[in-house]
């Protein structure tokens, strides 16, 4: 597979991937994106991971765990990881208040 590494280029989801992944997630994917939390490749991991959990349901917040889980098993991706636990529990902390 040949990634796009032009800033413009748009990912187009498969019907399987956009079954599993709702707007929300891929809305969600693509924002780590932009702040630079996933670069291409890990973008396509974390759906290669997604797609290979056998679960009937899939949401957001199990999105969050299995992007958490990619990063921290790839070397060099220590300060991406970081920021994607900062975003996962600065928002869960918030709404315990």
């Amino acid at each position: 597979m040949q990634l796009a590494s032009d800033p413009l280029s748009m990912r187009i989801y498969t019907p399987e991937e956009c079954e599993r992944l709702d707007a929300s997630c891929r809305g969600f994917l693509l924002f780590l994106e932009q702040i630079q939390v996933l670069n291409l490749e890990t973008r396509e991991m974390v759906i290669e991971r997604v797609l290979a959990l056998d679960n009937a349901e899939f949401e957001l917040d199990d999105l969050k765990w299995v992007i958490l889980m990619v990063l921290f098993n790839i070397p060099g991706c220590e300060n991406a990881y970081q920021q994607m636990e900062e975003l996962l529990f600065e928002v869960n902390e918030g709404m315990l208040h």
